[in-house]
């Protein structure tokens, strides 16, 4: 990934001054890839996908880590770029599925997938997946990535008051959606 420095890898270019701020990318990789995944599948609901995602948004935090102004915050910066990436990612699977109409692929998943999952499991990720993008992807926040309001209004680039009214009517037609299922 780039030259490392006592296990650190050095920010900025080579003009940098020399008490720029550096990042541990590996640490970043090891402490993040899972919760990063986590949220990705949440939004993609496909975990190959999800994956995929992930390493995009670690290759471009890489390519563009020297812009960062706060390097403390590599975390919502590799967040937000998780999320854009999936809803590129949705985007492009809605484009493909409306070209490859004549064709019918069912999305396969293993045999072992679904007899890990719970019915209840499956039932809510169906509801999940029938919200509106902005609904589904704050819910999957609040939820999947722990994140506060704040946290979410940031990652999103929406205000407080959006991410809480996203998630009054995301979870308002979950309850509908579901009834007493769950």
């Amino acid at each position: 990934m780039g030259a490392s420095l006592g296990g650190h890898m050095a920010v900025g270019s080579a003009a940098s001054a020399p008490n720029a701020a550096t990042v541990d990318f590996q640490a970043l990789y090891q402490a993040q890839w899972w919760p990063m995944v986590r949220l990705a599948t949440g939004l993609v609901d496909d975990v190959a996908s999800a994956e995929d995602v992930v390493q995009d948004a670690f290759s471009a935090m890489y390519r563009r880590v020297d812009r960062l102004r706060d390097h403390s915050a590599a975390v919502g910066y590799l967040r937000m770029a998780v999320v854009n990436a999936a809803r590129s990612a949705l985007r492009r699977r809605g484009v493909a599925r409306q070209h490859l109409w004549l064709v019918s692929v069912e999305e396969a998943e293993p045999a072992d997938h679904a007899a890990m999952r719970s019915a209840e499991h499956e039932l809510a990720r169906g509801a999940l997946r029938g919200l509106p993008d902005r609904q589904r992807e704050v819910l999957t926040l609040r939820y999947l990535a722990d994140l506060s309001d704040e946290e979410i209004a940031r990652t999103l680039g929406i205000g407080e008051g959006g991410v809480r009214s996203a998630a009054s009517r995301g979870l308002a037609t979950l309850r509908r959606t579901l009834g007493g299922q769950l």
